[in-house]
């Protein structure tokens, strides 16, 4: 089993970015994928991102596509999601997951796949 816990969200003007972090209570290195998601007001949760750790390979939704990059830091047990050129509609409550039994090359944005969560981090971008 693995905790989880999301920061780095805040008020941020549209264009500007910001950096989540997802920091693991354990050593997650070839075992875990992490997942990023957010829930919008009002909207189901989607999936915006993800990586493995073992192989590095990443995925992203198409609507993220050259603005979000997401990297782990094997030394800090950490997943940061950087986000660029952000939005009004990025506004949401952003969330990191992990999925064990880590397969190569394999990482997933539905969120039926996960089995751990961390709380969420709210990201509002003002226009």
């Amino acid at each position: 089993e693995v905790q989880l816990q999301a920061s780095g969200g805040g008020l941020v003007q549209a264009g500007g970015s910001l950096t989540l972090s997802c920091a693991a209570s354990r050593f997650i290195h070839d075992d875990y994928a992490i997942g990023w998601f957010r829930q919008a007001p009002g909207k189901e949760r989607e999936g915006v991102s993800c990586i493995n750790s073992g192989d590095g390979i990443t995925s992203y939704a198409d609507s993220v596509k050259g603005r979000f990059t997401v990297s782990y830091d094997n030394a800090k047990n950490m997943v940061s999601l950087q986000i660029d050129s952000l939005k009004p509609e990025d506004t949401a409550v952003y969330y990191c997951a992990a999925h064990s039994v880590l397969r190569p090359s394999w990482c997933a944005l539905e969120d039926h796949e996960y089995d751990f969560w961390g709380q969420g981090t709210l990201v509002t971008v003002s226009s």
